[in-house]
């Protein structure tokens, strides 16, 4: 299979460029005053570097929310001595206008701002210091840059009546920028004129004015002999701009596309108006006239077509105007035309929404400037996902990424992407993706939940981390996972089918961590939020999977987590168990998990008194003889009276029931379970077992700790031979044959667990030499 670019490992640069960024301070910068970041005198960086930096910075503030952005930042650029600037890439909120004052002095010959809607008219005035040396500027989207801020009145008490109005810049232009040849323009607001601006530009070649509408675009022709790229999408065009386009002789890309769902257009393609620019546009290599309404009818009749003969020679185009083509385009743009859906397109590359390449090739195209094309492209693939399978799943999913990314803050872009994200990383996809691949995906995942708490983007998310194995592959975002789910978890209004899933996700990632893990989940309110959704569902008398997920959670996170344990019990969960088992009496899955949690809390030492009371004793007795979910409540709550009375009789201190009638109905419980049980249970550690072994004081509990290994090890030998031989559990038992307290039959039962274990140990001794 091929492999992509983004899936080979990072490369040194950016692995150093990032954690410098990440830490500023330790690397490249010292704090002056505690407050301001200086770089340190004895640094010079080029271009090369600076520019990655500034780059790398604006991509990590807008998609890493825990990347803290510098007040700071620009100005470690501002003077060309140390530190130079070339080509630099700003996006949206993150730049303002004080940030490019501070660059003022670097020679650029490349700045893209990309929606900064924070820049104001100082701003214009900034890039005039950049005039002399700029050879590429894009203003996209900046709808706040030909405005200034002018205080009418001038005085102290007008300003009261008459605040500060934001005026429009008329004056300004690109007198001076020499050396400029490309520009977007693109979103420009009304009443700045456009012609007036551009005049002093001497050889423009490429121009963008996407989204402006234009009633005469003559002024063009002044570059005729020099333009070669020009974009025009969504303005409103008659035949007079048909016209003027077709002197732009040197042309090599035009876009004349639209969003067909934005406005009315009176304007349609015809073929007259194709067979102009074939004739005329010699050098054209690209066209996009997406979104257009063809008014005659431009396809050739299908008694031509030799169906199923997709051909990139021009004679044989099914599109006739293009049949005039001295050779096939290398991109045609016709998303959402009819014209995609035919059978002889001329041109290497189409977008348009008929096949996944086309589709793939439309998100590529529109996803940077075109966020409302976008939406609608991936959800087209998504369709595809869902129904078809992706042949291309790479670039497919490395173009929602980038979508999702670029557009943090756009709903239908986060709702469509997600949902394709779901289909582009379930199972039988998975052996095509790398760790990289998927830790991306897991990042836009996670951008997209804390940024939108809208439910069809949250479900979509949910849902698309099921797709993971949990914990392992999202052990690198931890705390961050847990964080959101929680989150999720505790909105006072919850979508049913989201509780369900971020429940489902926060038993399976505090299922199998270390327990460092585990604390620092609780830290964070996990053992509350779970009592609280179990609160609810009592409170509706509903025991569903959230009920139970949420029990299966608290077993999970208690589990050799003694910090937790006591949360549980400080907040009352004693009472909910109590509670629970009386509301719901059936329910055995309910049943196993609460018991699996209260084995947990009795296995730490401190905690035991609090389970001493007459109430819950008589509870754990009673369990003793269910027979639900095979021998599991019975095996657990006989677990958690096993801890109890190895504390000795000192420590019974309640009447009722007495300690001999417990320990006898124990005995009893523990002879009638089948030894070949098998299990509803995971051990990671023997260590609250075997501490059972060695004492006399609960001859009981130390027959029950017995009975557990050898069940485990005669039905699971593979998993827990190794196991108790590990953790020294083979001296503890011939130690324990050898107590004269101990009874006969636990003493049978050892002897039989040792032989299990020297058994497999022999049978997997490597004999090869």
């Amino acid at each position: 299979s091929l492999k992509m670019a983004s899936d080979s490992p990072e490369s040194l640069m950016t692995l150093c460029t990032d954690y410098c960024l990440r830490n500023l301070e330790g690397t490249l910068c010292y704090l002056l005053d505690n407050e301001t970041l200086r770089l340190h005198p004895d640094i010079f960086l080029p271009s090369e570097i600076c520019d990655k930096l500034v780059n790398e910075y604006v991509e990590l503030v807008k998609t890493d929310s825990i990347f803290e952005p510098h007040e700071s930042f620009f100005t470690l650029f501002s003077d060309p001595r140390s530190t130079r600037l070339a080509r630099i890439h700003l996006r949206e909120q993150i730049v303002q206008d004080q940030d490019l004052e501070a660059i003022r002095k670097q020679d650029l010959v490349e700045l893209y701002l990309t929606n900064c809607e924070k820049l104001t008219a100082k701003s214009l005035q900034t890039l005039v210091s950049f005039s002399h040396t700029l050879i590429s500027l894009s203003l996209f989207g900046c709808c706040n840059i030909f405005y200034e801020e002018e205080n009418p009145g001038g005085c102290e008490d007008d300003c009261l009546v008459n605040p500060t109005r934001q005026v429009l810049v008329k004056d300004f232009t690109f007198e001076g920028f020499s050396r400029l040849r490309f520009l977007n323009l693109g979103r420009l607001i009304e009443g700045v004129n456009v012609e007036t601006l551009l005049r002093p530009l001497a050889s423009l070649a490429a121009l963008d004015l996407s989204g402006i509408q234009l009633n005469d675009v003559g002024f063009l022709t002044q570059w005729k002999d020099s333009l070669v790229s020009l974009v025009l999408y969504n303005m409103d065009l008659s035949e007079e701009h048909i016209q003027v386009i077709a002197q732009l002789r040197k042309l090599r890309h035009l876009d004349i596309s639209r969003d067909h769902l934005s406005s009315y257009y009176k304007f349609k393609l015809t073929r007259r108006v194709l067979n102009l620019f074939v004739e005329n546009l010699v050098n054209l290599t690209s066209l996009d006239i997406s979104g257009h309404t063809m008014l005659e009818n431009c396809t050739i009749p299908s008694m031509e077509e030799k169906m199923g003969q997709t051909s990139i020679e021009p004679a044989k185009s099914s599109i006739a105007p293009f049949r005039g083509l001295k050779r096939p385009l290398q991109f045609l743009g016709l998303f959402e035309t009819s014209l995609c859906r035919l059978m002889h397109i001329p041109a290497y590359k189409v977008s348009g929404d008929k096949n996944e390449e086309q589709v793939l090739n439309a998100i590529e195209a529109y996803t940077e400037h075109r966020p409302e094309i976008t939406s609608r492209a991936i959800n087209l693939l998504f369709d595809i996902a869902r129904i078809e399978r992706c042949s291309q799943l790479l670039r497919a999913l490395q173009l929602v990424i980038t979508a999702l990314k670029c557009h943090k803050d756009d709903k239908n872009i986060q709702v469509t992407g997600s949902a394709a994200l779901f289909y582009l990383t379930n199972s039988e996809y998975r052996m095509e993706q790398s760790v990289k691949l998927r830790r991306q995906v897991i990042q836009v995942v996670l951008n997209g939940m804390e940024s939108y708490q809208e439910v069809t983007v949250q479900r979509n998310c949910c849902l698309t981390l099921c797709n993971f194995s949990i914990p392992e592959e999202l052990e690198f975002q931890y705390r961050r996972v847990n964080e959101l789910l929680l989150n999720i978890l505790n909105q006072s209004r919850q979508d049913e089918s989201i509780q369900r899933i971020a429940v489902h996700l926060c038993n399976a990632l505090v299922c199998q961590v270390d327990n460092d893990h585990k604390e620092a989940v609780g830290k964070m309110g996990f053992v509350m939020t779970m009592l609280k959704l179990i609160q609810k569902k009592l409170a509706d008398k509903t025991c569903d999977q959230v009920m139970e997920f949420s029990w299966s959670a608290l077993w999970n996170i208690t589990d050799e987590t003694p910090d937790n344990c006591e949360m549980f019990l400080n907040y009352s969960g004693m009472k909910l168990f109590l509670e629970c088992l009386k509301e719901f009496p059936e329910k055995q899955e309910l049943h196993r998990n609460m018991l699996g949690l209260l084995g947990n809390v009795a296995e730490v030492k401190e905690l035991r008194p609090q389970l001493m009371t007459s109430q819950f004793i008589s509870v754990f007795s009673n369990l003793l003889e269910s027979k639900a979910d095979g021998i599991e409540v019975s095996y657990n709550a006989c677990g958690v009276l096993s801890h109890i009375m190895f504390d000795g009789p000192e420590a019974w201190g309640i009447c009722e029931p007495h300690r001999e009638e417990v320990v006898k109905r124990m005995w009893a419980a523990i002879q009638s379970w089948d030894i070949n049980s098998r299990r509803n249970i995971n051990y990671r550690s023997f260590e609250p077992i075997l501490r059972l072994l060695p004492q006399g004081i609960s001859p009981v509990s130390q027959h029950w700790a017995t009975w557990a290994l050898y069940n485990l090890v005669s039905v699971y030998p593979d998993k827990y031979c190794p196991l108790l031989i590990k953790e020294g559990g083979i001296p503890l038992l011939k130690d324990m044959i050898k107590m004269a307290s101990a009874r006969q039959e636990t003493k049978e039962m050892a002897r039989k667990v040792i032989e299990h274990c020297s058994n497999f140990k022999e049978e997997n001794m490597d004999t090869s030499r």
